[in-house]
């Protein structure tokens, strides 16, 4: 019975130290890991300097960014920088410049839901004329119905006689101006 408790410790004793110990990452695995941060690092050269400001960057990556930014974009040394970006990247902790750049792509989607809604509210007024007109000032009591009729009016007009949409983009502006604020 004795041999068997000894048996059954055994058999505990690889799983405890298997735990303990991590296993290192495959060489695909870092290859993965690396590509990633070059890719981060070629989004953040991609943003303007007003963006980057955002970003918890230190001294040398930054300066490493505002470099890969002068350099031509087809030129081999435009590559070369993006990879140094992405071996300065791969030396250092890189949550909160992640989560920085998360946060910067999510802002970007809410604004292009934002003006993709705009562009709906517009094609409705423009097309369904009143009862889109009551459906928009249901939700914003701020804008002027009678305006919004003169749109709507214009529209079909210049729809009728193949004229450009002049009236068609104030109307977006419009909305852009009195929904947005």
């Amino acid at each position: 019975m004795s041999h068997q408790n000894e048996y059954s410790d055994w058999e505990d004793e690889p799983s405890q130290s298997h735990d303990d110990e991590l296993e290192p990452l495959s060489k695909s695995e870092l290859k993965r890991q690396s590509a990633a941060l070059q890719k981060l690092g070629e989004e953040m050269v991609n943003l303007t300097s007003a963006q980057l400001a955002t970003f918890p960057l230190d001294d040398e990556l930054a300066a490493a960014i505002a470099t890969a930014q002068k350099i031509n974009r087809k030129k081999d040394g435009y590559r070369r920088q993006l990879q140094f970006i992405g071996k300065l990247l791969r030396q250092r902790e890189t949550a909160d410049i992640e989560n920085a750049m998360a946060m910067l792509n999510q802002q970007h989607a809410q604004q292009n839901a934002a003006f993709h809604a705009l562009e709906k509210t517009r094609d409705d007024i423009a097309n369904k004329g009143d009862s889109a007109i009551q459906e928009i000032l249901d939700t914003h009591p701020q804008l002027d119905r009678q305006k919004l009729r003169q749109f709507h009016r214009q529209i079909k007009k210049e729809r009728e006689t193949s004229a450009p949409p002049k009236a068609y983009r104030e109307l977006f502006q419009y909305l852009k101006s009195e929904i947005s604020k």
